[in-house]
């Protein structure tokens, strides 16, 4: 029965593995997807490590993005001789000029907006405005050229702008990271392949910073049962964010991002309509 039990867990953890991976890179609210798994799924896990879970998940997320990104992220070239790419350095500083807004708040009020906005009610609130958002820029920006189309022509300026966007994921969950950088960088005249590259690196230090966090915050115990669970989760959420985002590079050359901003209107409503009849 114990042996049984551990693969339904190992399984569950595959799950969320998969929507990690899946609703990390797509600008539809891993947060709001996560609670939603959660009424339906619910891993046999401490509420304090469910809560680490949650964050510390991301990290296989993230190796995926440094897997695809490697040659654009990592400044040292190792050839004949050592050789630093100033360009790349150039763009971690606008990196670090982006995660400000959201270090800053996220460090001091990081459990007051857990305990104020940490619900399916303000997650569903924030998947509706952020879906009628994509739709409306969308919209707006149909006849419109980039004034970006390449990493290198942001700014530090319009790296710190789109950090403030990032900051109102980071205040309301349902909003998505990788959304509301998206939409940020779009309002502010970023081409949309440019606005998915710079989202994906900038959510390496911010990752980093909020799974460092809540691993120094946990206090209570880890069963070897739960470090598995975690394992399984993050490798899993590695392969699927690997496809996905091999993905979205790929759809959004052709496409716009209109269909997440319908999907996150659906699904808000579906959030909403489910905790009103619960």
């Amino acid at each position: 029965m114990v042996v049984h039990m551990d693969i339904i867990e190992i399984l569950k953890a595959v799950l969320f593995g998969i929507v990690e991976g899946i609703t990390e890179w797509l600008p539809i609210s891993s947060t709001g997807h996560m609670i939603l798994l959660n009424e339906f799924v619910t891993l046999d896990v401490s509420p304090e490590f469910w809560e680490m879970f949650l964050v510390v998940i991301q990290l296989g997320a993230i190796l995926a993005v440094v897997l695809l990104f490697w040659n654009k992220i990592f400044p040292f070239k190792f050839k004949k001789k050592p050789v630093v790419q100033k360009d790349i350095f150039i763009l971690w500083f606008k990196i670090v000029a982006a995660c400000v807004p959201a270090a800053v708040i996220g460090l001091a009020f990081d459990d007051v907006l857990d305990a104020l906005f940490y619900n399916p009610w303000c997650v569903a609130i924030a998947l509706i405005v952020f879906g009628i958002a994509f739709i409306v820029i969308e919209n707006r920006n149909k006849n419109i050229t980039p004034k970006i189309t390449e990493l290198n022509q942001i700014t530090y300026q319009t790296a710190f702008l789109i950090g403030v966007f990032q900051l109102l994921a980071a205040v309301f969950p349902g909003t998505s990271r990788s959304g509301a950088t998206i939409v940020g960088a779009l309002l502010i005249g970023v081409s949309r392949t440019v606005a998915a590259e710079f989202t994906f690196f900038l959510a390496i230090p911010v990752m980093l910073g909020a799974s460092l966090l809540k691993v120094l915050k946990f206090e209570g115990p880890i069963t070897n049962a739960e470090m598995v669970i975690l394992l399984v989760g993050m490798i899993v959420a590695f392969v699927v964010s690997v496809l996905v985002i091999r993905f979205l590079m790929g759809y959004i050359k052709k496409h716009d991002f209109k269909v997440f901003g319908w999907y996150r209107i659906l699904l808000g409503a579906a959030v909403l309509g489910y905790f009103i009849i619960k």
